[in-house]
C-alpha cells in the first residue's frame, strides 16, 4: 500500500473549507452547487477562502450542470473562468470534456490545458459517462492531465470499485486515479484496499440547521429536488479527520 494517503474535500462554502482543512484534508476541490455535482464557483468564494485555508485549493470548471457535451457559447464560458481562476490564485483546476459519442473530447482539453498552464488539472466525473474507459484512460494521460476523478463508472466508488482497479493498474503511475462517490468512514478501508489508490475524495458533510428565526415555509427558492430553505449541508472538520485516521490505519 502507499506510505499515506490524501483527502481532496468537495466543499462550496468558506466554512466547509476551514473545516476541511481542520479536519486533515490535503487539499480542495471548490465548486458550487453541489446538488448538481459541482458547478463553477464565484470568483469571490475563491478569493474569500484562499484567505482563510493554506492548503491547495482547486477550482471546477463547469459552466452548468446536467451532460458534459458543451455548445460554443459554454466553451467560451469555461474559458473566460479558468482565465479567471487562474489569475487568482487558483492552485489548479478540475474539468472535463466529451464528444456526442461518448469519448473525451481531447481537441477541447488540450485547449484548456494550454489555457490553464503551468497549473495542474483534474479530469472529473465527466469520465463516468465515457463509452471505453480503458481508452479514454489513455486519453487522458496522453494530454497531460494530472489525476482522474471517478467512480469507476458507477453511482459510487464502492460499486466502481473493479474498474477503479483496473484503471490504477493500467495507470502504472502516469496519473493518480482518485476514487470519489459516495464515500464514507463505512466504505473508505475497503475502497482503498481494493483499489491501490493514493487519494480519495468526499465531501464529509452533516446537516446544519440555518440561524433564521423567522421562516416562510410556503416558499423555496428552487425546484422540488432542491436542498431544504432552512438547512445547510456543510463539511465536518470531525468526519474529515475519521476519514484520514481510517486512511492511516489502512497502511
Amino acid at each position: 500500500m502507499a506510505e499515506s494517503f490524501l483527502m481532496e474535500a468537495c466543499v462550496d462554502s468558506v466554512e466547509s473549507a476551514i473545516n476541511a482543512e481542520r479536519g486533515g484534508a490535503g487539499r480542495l476541490e471548490l465548486c458550487s452547487s453541489l446538488l448538481e455535482g459541482g458547478l463553477t464557483p464565484s470568483l469571490g468564494l475563491l478569493q474569500v477562502v484562499k484567505q482563510y485555508v493554506k492548503i491547495p485549493v482547486y477550482v471546477m470548471i463547469r459552466p452548468r450542470g446536467g451532460d458534459f457535451l458543451y455548445s460554443d457559447q459554454e466553451v467560451e464560458v469555461m474559458r473566460k473562468d479558468i482565465e479567471l481562476m487562474t489569475s487568482h490564485r487558483a492552485d489548479g483546476l478540475v474539468l472535463g470534456s466529451l464528444t456526442e459519442d461518448g469519448r473525451v473530447d481531447a481537441e477541447l482539453c488540450m485547449e484548456f490545458l494550454a489555457a490553464a498552464r503551468p497549473l495542474p488539472v483534474t479530469f472529473h466525473r465527466a469520465f463516468d459517462m465515457v463509452h471505453d474507459p480503458v481508452v479514454a484512460l489513455e486519453t487522458l494521460i496522453s494530454l497531460g492531465f494530472e489525476r482522474l476523478l471517478t467512480s469507476g463508472c458507477e453511482n459510487s466508488a464502492l460499486e466502481g470499485l473493479p474498474l477503479i482497479k483496473r484503471l490504477v493498474d493500467q495507470a502504472k503511475g502516469r496519473i493518480a486515479i482518485m476514487p470519489g462517490g459516495g464515500i464514507t468512514e463505512r466504505n473508505l478501508q475497503r475502497i482503498l484496499e481494493g483499489s491501490g489508490a493514493q487519494e480519495f475524495h468526499g465531501s464529509a458533510r452533516s446537516s446544519k440547521d440555518s440561524a433564521m428565526k423567522f421562516r416562510n415555509t410556503c416558499v423555496t427558492m428552487g425546484a422540488a429536488f432542491s436542498a431544504p430553505e432552512y438547512g445547510l449541508k456543510v463539511t465536518d472538520a470531525n468526519k474529515v479527520r475519521t476519514l484520514n485516521a481510517i486512511a492511516k490505519n489502512t497502511l
